[in-house]
């Protein structure tokens, strides 16, 4: 059974916390259609940074093939391998968007679609006991450093770190 991530928007102005029907549910696995036709899923999904990363890598992997007169068979091969790698990373890109974007990763859910992995994981949100309002924070005390142990460097003789004895046997 597929298992999705569940990510939490970042609140918006006014708001302490997210609301659940913004929640985004991430299904985990191989995505066919960033198999078969990668910038368009990545342009769908608006995972702008990825297309641009995927559009230069592409053009850097086909110059590359051109200028080792790689053969048509040897390009449609390698385009191949790496519409299966994105295909195969596709969550991870997705996932790795939400995260930069200042999404909270809130946990997964194993379901069989996104419907029954959306009811599962708010069954059991609604369950979790809602943490106290926030009190506010009294101002931070400044920050007491100790004086250092010694002043002076090391002398010849001593040693810092792991290191044998000077004069020792190894």
């Amino acid at each position: 059974m597929p298992t999705y991530t569940v990510h939490a928007p970042p609140p918006r102005e006014g708001e302490t916390t997210s609301a659940p029907e913004r929640f985004r549910y991430v299904r985990d696995g191989f995505s066919f259609w960033a198999f078969l036709v990668p910038p368009l899923w990545l342009l769908v999904k608006q995972l702008w940074l990825a297309l641009l990363i995927c559009a230069a890598g592409y053009g850097l992997l086909e110059t590359g093939l051109i200028f080792l007169r790689a053969s048509g068979t040897v390009q449609l091969l390698v385009e191949i391998l790496v519409g299966v790698l994105i295909g195969l990373e596709a969550s991870s890109i997705e996932r790795w968007t939400l995260a930069r974007r200042g999404w909270k990763s809130l946990g997964f859910v194993v379901a069989s679609d996104e419907e029954m992995a959306e009811h599962r994981f708010l069954a059991e949100w609604a369950k979790r006991p809602q943490p106290p309002a926030a009190l506010p924070a009294a101002p931070a005390a400044p920050p007491q450093f100790a004086t250092p142990a010694r002043r002076e460097p090391p002398a010849g003789n001593q040693v810092i770190g792991l290191f044998p004895e000077p004069g020792g046997s190894r």
